[in-house]
């Protein structure tokens, strides 16, 4: 499989909660075509983690924009507020964009208690014909990331073969990883680009990251110049990122760089949390770490062109690919280690790399900003990714920058590996009690219950 669709342009504000059950209406979409016309009530049940968040995560909204079969790229604010006002003031879901059907949200819409056995993120989708009788069904789970699988898909192997039936370059974990890059004497984004090359044209990976890069920059943009002064949700938290731009000044303090650092992600995570256009890197929840440490180097080291954006973003989706398939990128499932944590690790490695760092400097980067991620839950208050999340993407990115100078100044041999720190994030993420991991039952988000 590639790794491009790590990074993914979607709607914020959760690639788990939000991204993923719009692809899974996109998914339902293909599956009916077939009996369309025969369709005339959906019944969508949301288990586990996207019932006990979903509302304020959006989820029940994805996924009616999702079965108007509207892709995440092509979503804007004024398409979802069409697509609401027909589905809860006119009671009609326009079916995969080609049948009205009538729709009621109270009865159409389960929002259930119970967790699936397969993952934290389940739903199920429903179709009926003018008897009640049921025609279709599928049951999805949002993995993390804006990606969805089938229950069939999920129970079986994650291996993704060629047509003829191997890949030439197999890259699973880190240790393969180093092993290829010492064989082949290049460094990670080397070798994240002769994988890829496996799927997909230089020209295209290359066009491919370089879009990336401009949404992202673009997200910035409207992070510091938003329509709206409050950010949506019963929080009513007062967005920072447009004064924060105006008060942030170049200054002789060599620790006024955070200022900046933080001004970049908070930006982006405000947007997100807005329920604006980003970029999933590798979550919507962690979506501003990644291009935070980018801006860090465009605006204030010297060299940061096309070539290392492409360099950037090939070594990060190359980590992110490990925990990924080692380990989860989803909240739900792992705390939120999964998703600030991966998030950190990337960008570390990343910047380590297009600063010059051989394969081996740049996984310890890697594994340095995770290792002090271990254990970070996932408790958003009121069910919305607002507190702690803008802040903690700041501060992934903060951690990401000082694992990077830390690994490249270091004359010691790591004594913890990548591939350990991600089997750890995993077991601990599993260890942790389910309360803690994105279902507002414990934490942050219960101690700040009485504001919600």
């Amino acid at each position: 499989m590639s790794n491009l669709n790590i990074f993914k342009i979607g709607v914020g504000p959760s690639s788990s909660h939000t991204l993923g059950p719009l692809i899974a209406g996109n998914l339902f979409c293909k599956q009916i075509d077939s009996i369309l016309q025969k369709i005339e009530r959906i019944e969508i049940t949301l288990y586990g983690s996207l019932s006990l968040t979903g509302k304020g995560h959006l989820t029940d909204k994805a996924v009616i924009w999702g079965l108007n079969n509207v892709e995440p790229r092509f979503l804007d604010a004024n398409l979802q507020m069409e697509i609401n006002k027909k589905a809860f003031d006119k009671n009609i879901l326009n079916l995969c964009g080609k049948r009205e059907i009538p729709f009621y949200y109270q009865k159409d819409i389960i929002f259930s208690d119970i967790f699936l056995d397969l993952h934290e993120n389940g739903m199920c989708i429903k179709a009926f014909d003018a008897n009640n009788n049921k025609l279709t069904s599928q049951t999805y789970y949002s993995i993390g990331g804006g990606f969805v699988k089938t229950e069939e898909e999920l129970k079986q192997d994650d291996v993704e073969i060629d047509s003829n039936n191997t890949l030439i370059i197999s890259i699973e974990n880190a240790t393969k990883a180093l092993y290829l890059c010492d064989e082949k004497q290049i460094n990670l984004a080397q070798l994240s680009l002769m994988y890829e090359l496996q799927f997909h044209t230089e020209e295209y990976i290359k066009a491919y990251c370089l879009e990336i890069w401009q949404v992202m920059q673009e997200v910035y943009q409207n992070g510091i110049n938003p329509a709206q002064e409050y950010l949506p949700g019963k929080l009513q938290l007062h967005r920072r990122a447009k004064g924060l731009h105006k008060r942030v000044k170049a200054t002789t303090d060599p620790m006024g760089i955070i200022d900046f650092i933080s001004l970049y992600a908070i930006a982006i995570a405000e947007e997100n949390g807005s329920g604006a256009r980003v970029v999933t890197a590798p979550t919507n929840g962690a979506c501003a770490v990644i291009p935070a440490v980018m801006l860090y180097l465009k605006n204030h080291t010297i060299g940061f062109g096309d070539d290392e954006v492409i360099n950037f973003l090939l070594t990060a989706m190359l980590i992110g690919s490990f925990y990924k398939k080692n380990a989860s990128i989803s909240g739900a499932e792992a705390g939120c280690q999964a998703e600030i944590g991966s998030a950190s690790s990337m960008a570390a490695a990343a910047m380590a790399s297009v600063l010059g760092a051989e394969a081996r400097v740049a996984c310890n980067a890697a594994e340095m900003a995770m290792e002090h991620h271990l254990g970070l839950t996932c408790d958003p208050v009121g069910g919305l990714v607002q507190i702690p999340c803008i802040e903690r993407n700041a501060f992934g990115a903060i951690k990401a920058i000082s694992a990077a100078r830390m690994a490249m100044t270091r004359k010691s041999i790591p004594v913890v590996s990548l591939d350990e720190v991600i089997k750890t994030m995993y077991q601990t993420g599993k260890d942790m009690n389910a309360k803690y991991r994105e279902t507002s039952l414990g934490g942050l988000a219960k101690t700040l219950s009485s504001v919600c």
